[in-house]
């Protein structure tokens, strides 16, 4: 169904969504989707690096049980 909107179709559909909810909505529309993209790439970000820091943990931990074995032996 979608395969054949080329784009005089894609042109008459922007058309129409412009005039149905004018230049102001679409454009604070666009904003809010900027400002979701944003949080949604900066929570990403704060995962994987809360993950990193989780596993630099772990390791640091595992030196350090190592380390006290040793010098129990």
């Amino acid at each position: 169904m979608l395969n054949n909107i080329g784009l005089p179709g894609l042109l008459l559909i922007a058309v129409v969504v412009l005039v149905l909810f004018g230049r102001g909505k679409i454009s604070s529309l666009m904003g809010e989707v900027g400002k979701g993209i944003t949080a949604f790439k900066k929570g990403v970000t704060d995962g994987t690096k809360e993950l990193d820091d989780a596993s630099a943990m772990t390791e640091t931990e595992a030196e350090e049980d190592r380390a006290k074995v040793q010098d129990k032996v």
